[in-house]
């Protein structure tokens, strides 16, 4: 298979390692930037951005409020997906795969990294359930502000989110629309994995 340059590589994780550490000096924002795919129990999908934190050996890790929509559609599925898109490299990676929470000393760990305000905004938030005005976050900022101090710990309600995936994209622009394009998968996230030119 023809599969040289930027797609060459036996490990599809420190290809994406790659490619990411190529946009964070390209991308204006957000170079981690997802876009996550999830479905409610009716089937229905929805899709938002999040940050990507962190790309493992072998799944790809974000975090997030544990009574969000997004945490709540993964609960009870199981699964979910996202695409990265980098308009400055033209390149995408699209990921499909199981899922599993991080709430462990890596959570811990990252969660004790982000500022102050971030981390008070944590415990603010009532993520995704309606709000009255931004005043009554700010509000409810400040109470935190007050109860929790300088060094708040992780709420049990938020930390990570690890998607292991069965199937990963690798896309590039190619001229005329003759996109370069390569898939693997794998039938569990125990095996290995069968790479596959797909046509643009």
């Amino acid at each position: 298979m023809d599969r040289g340059g930027i797609f060459a590589g036996d490990d599809p994780f420190a290809i994406a390692r790659a490619w990411l550490g190529e946009a964070e000096a390209a991308e204006v924002n957000d170079p981690n930037a997802i876009a996550l795919s999830t479905v409610d129990a009716s089937g229905m999908p929805n899709a938002r951005m999040v940050l990507l934190k962190e790309i493992e050996d072998d799944a790809f890790v974000f975090y997030t409020n544990y009574q969000s929509k997004k945490a709540q559609e993964i609960e009870a599925a199981g699964k979910a997906a996202f695409v990265m898109h980098w308009k400055s490299l033209r390149r995408q990676i699209r990921v499909r795969g199981l899922t599993s929470r991080e709430e462990g000393p890596k959570a811990d760990e990252y969660y004790a990294s982000r500022s102050l305000k971030s981390r008070l905004g944590a415990w603010a938030s009532q993520q995704s359930q309606p709000l009255s005005s931004r005043e009554a976050l700010m509000a409810e900022v400040a109470k935190f502000t007050l109860t929790k101090g300088t060094n708040p710990p992780r709420p049990a309600f938020w930390g990570g989110i690890r998607i292991q995936p069965i199937e990963i994209e690798f896309w590039a622009d190619g001229a005329f629309r003759l996109h370069d394009r390569f898939r693997w998968t794998r039938g569990q996230v125990s095996e290995g994995w069968t790479v596959q030119r797909l046509n643009p």
